[in-house]
């Protein structure tokens, strides 16, 4: 199911060089590592495609004014991995969320602010505690696996920002990567 802050759309056509980063993506994954050194060498494929203009078309790129936009450029018919871009207007974010399994992200085009967090025990609950902000400019990529992947993604910016997300699961059947959406910390 689709959670009302992401729109998803399946894309048009794949681009020569979005079916060469697929081709490296399936390499790593079909080595059959564990999650955190697969999200680290999907990474090393990711960076070199991106801010590439022939990475991907410019309906890929195309936002949506009420919330950021999700488009499936490629989902692995194992499931074993799923190809996104996920494009932000100015002003739009995410909950506060984790994930159903590791990611890559890259930004592709603009700027994406990012705050962490992590769960705090406190008693017999836990705390969720904003730990760092980011600011991934173009070109920049991140890896995570779960635990440890809780954050919040913003364009806090003048302009649209474009970013690669690759997950080791199918949003094409789940509709997100997202597993679980959190509330504000108290005093936020």
């Amino acid at each position: 199911m689709t959670p009302p802050h992401a729109a998803a759309t399946t894309a048009p056509p794949i681009t020569d060089r979005m079916r060469a980063l697929v081709a490296g993506i399936r390499e790593v994954v079909d080595r059959g590592l564990l999650p955190d050194p697969t999200a680290r060498l999907v990474a090393e494929r990711v960076a070199p495609h991106l801010c590439a203009a022939d990475l991907l078309t410019d309906r890929q790129c195309e936002g949506d004014p009420d919330h950021y936009r999700q488009h499936v450029l490629h989902a692995q018919p194992d499931g074993s991995f799923s190809v996104v871009a996920l494009v932000w207007l100015p002003g739009q974010v995410t909950p506060i969320h984790d994930h159903v399994s590791w990611c890559v992200t890259g930004v592709h085009e603009g700027e994406e602010h990012e705050r962490r967090y992590r769960l705090v025990p406190h008693g017999t609950t836990s705390e969720l505690v904003a730990t760092e902000d980011v600011v991934n400019p173009r070109g920049a990529v991140s890896a995570f696996a779960p635990p440890g992947d809780i954050h919040l993604v913003r364009n806090p910016g003048p302009q649209k920002a474009v970013s690669i997300h690759v997950y080791g699961a199918d949003v094409s059947r789940l509709g997100t990567s997202i597993r679980r959406v959190y509330g504000s910390p108290a005093g936020r």
